[in-house]
């Protein structure tokens, strides 16, 4: 099969743009920024992440729990962002003392829906995070970023997290991603 559509030079670059962008936000979390990670969000930015449920092929759409109207595991705002961050930095934060290393891969970025001001983006991701000496944390799943244009760069307007996973084995969930 030969792929016969054209990509312009302005897709190119935009695509491009937002790899950059997403690839410099996870290097902020590995490097413990999260001043300047937060800095990626608009103010009025939604951070969501459903459950997910073990479903029949038949009830696929009522795998994800729904937004606003049942649990999630996250869903949070850019305050809650900022209070989570404030607690981490405390210093006695007990799921995050000392600190976990911890590594996002972000890949196979697309862009669903392009417009002026605003790019809606799907990528898969990994993190994976080591705390003390023996415990470990894969995550894996997709995102869906809705990016508004803020000047010659690009804020995280919403955040919606779909994890691979229906059951949580971490002992805790304080990272981001």
């Amino acid at each position: 099969m030969v792929l016969t559509e054209t990509i312009t030079d302005q897709e190119i670059r935009l695509h491009f743009e937002i790899e950059q962008f997403l690839y410099r936000e996870a290097d902020l979390l590995d490097d413990r920024k999260y001043e300047a990670w937060l800095g990626l969000f608009t103010e009025d930015a939604r951070y969501w992440m459903p459950m997910r449920r073990n479903v029949s092929s038949e009830e696929l759409e009522h795998e994800f729990t729904a937004e606003r109207h049942e649990m999630a595991w996250f869903d949070e705002t850019k305050g809650t962002l900022v209070d989570r961050v404030k607690q981490i930095r405390t210093g006695v934060h007990w799921a995050e003392e000392p600190f976990s290393r911890i590594s996002h891969v972000v890949s196979n970025v697309r862009i669903l829906e392009a417009g002026a001001e605003e790019v809606r983006v799907r990528c898969r991701f990994i993190v994976y995070r080591n705390r003390m000496v023996e415990e470990q944390s894969l995550f894996v799943g997709s995102r869906i970023d809705t990016l508004r244009r803020a000047g010659r760069s690009w804020q995280i307007a919403r955040r919606e997290i779909y994890l691979d996973q229906s059951v949580m084995l971490s002992k805790n969930f304080t990272n981001f991603f």
